[in-house]
Parts: structure tokens; sequence; C-alpha cells
């Protein structure tokens, strides 16, 4: 696949959010985004899928239960920013675009049979396949709207810049128990053990 998908190997799709009361984090929350909740149901649902994908012969299926939940909410929290960072830049990415890019990968990997199981084996259960489509194009309208392209430096330094951004204005909060969030690195990071704690 392309070298953009490791700046989003991982977001959340709008539909994936439920709504939230407060800003803060509540009982059988994974993460919320301005005010709205990525369940710990979901994250557990997407775990339960990727394991079974395939066979579970994908190595994200052979990854610890907690590892893969970690990519869970990474890429659920990393969906959502991307969709802001493309909303207050233009209109966002349609579904036509996301069934275009699909299909074509589609007949480039032989069948959607088996571009479901190259994308499970990084880590995208088939139900996330689409957003992964929209993240993906997503990132390309970020550095183009710059005149940059994506798979470059300068703009994966651009794309990197607005996702930094995004997510300030989102307050992205994540349950503890996945990790905390690195706002200069745009990523979900694992908490180190409290030996190597500073």
């Amino acid at each position: 696949m392309h070298r953009r998908t490791a700046v989003a190997g991982v977001l959340l799709a709008a539909s994936a959010l439920a709504a939230c009361g407060g800003g803060g984090l509540t009982p059988g929350t994974a993460a919320v985004l301005d005010g709205r909740r990525i369940p710990v149901g979901t994250v557990e649902a997407r775990v339960a899928e990727l394991r079974h994908t395939a066979g579970g012969a994908s190595a994200d299926a052979r990854e610890e239960p907690d590892g893969l939940a970690r990519r869970a909410v990474s890429d659920l929290v990393l969906d959502a920013v991307v969709a802001r960072a493309v909303a207050e830049r233009g209109p966002a990415i349609g579904t036509a675009e996301v069934t275009a890019a699909r299909t074509a990968d589609e007949e480039r990997y032989g069948g959607a049979g088996a571009l479901a199981r190259a994308l499970a084996a990084r880590g995208v259960p088939g139900s996330g396949i689409d957003d992964y489509y929209r993240r993906r194009l997503g990132i390309t309208r970020l550095a183009a709207a710059a005149g940059q392209d994506a798979d470059t430096p300068a703009g994966d330094a651009t794309v990197r810049r607005a996702l930094a951004a995004a997510a300030t204005a989102l307050h992205v909060h994540v349950n503890p128990r996945y990790g905390s969030w690195n706002p200069d690195q745009v990523a979900l990071l694992p908490d180190a053990p409290p030996w190597l704690a500073p």
C-alpha cells in the first residue's frame, strides 16, 4: 500500500461516534472527541472482527488483545481527526470517491476477498474498509490543498501539521487503558511501564 497509510495507520468514522453529555471520560468510554464518545463496545467489536478475519491468519490477529485494542482506538480516533481536518478545508470525501478507490484496489488485488485479506493483515477489519479509504483519500487531499504530494517528506509534514491542529480542536481524550494521545506525533502511544516512567 502507499506510504501515506503509515501516517493514518489508524482513524474513527463519525458514524462510530455516539453522543456524550460531557467532555470527560465516563465508564464504558474508550475516547472522547469534541464531546462525542467512542464506546468501549465499538473497540471490542472491531478487535473481535479482526481476530476472526481470514481465520485469524493475519499478523494483527495474532497480536495480544491489548495491542489490538490500542490499534483499534488509534484508527478510530485518526478517522475522526482526518475527517475534521478535511472538513476545515473543503467538502468531505464523498461515497463515490471511496467506492472508486476501493474498486480500483479490488481489481488490482484480484477481487474483494483478496483485498479484504490484505487489509486485514494491516489491521483493517472488513467493517472499516470504507473508512480506511476515506482516511487515505483525506490525507491525499490535505497535502494537495497545500500543493504537495502526501508521499513526499514535505507533504507528510504538511499533513501531520493539519492533523495535529484538527486533533487539538477536537480535544482528544483517550482512556488511559489504551495509552496516551501524543499531539506532536498525532498518534496513540502505549503508556510506559511504571518503572520506566520519568
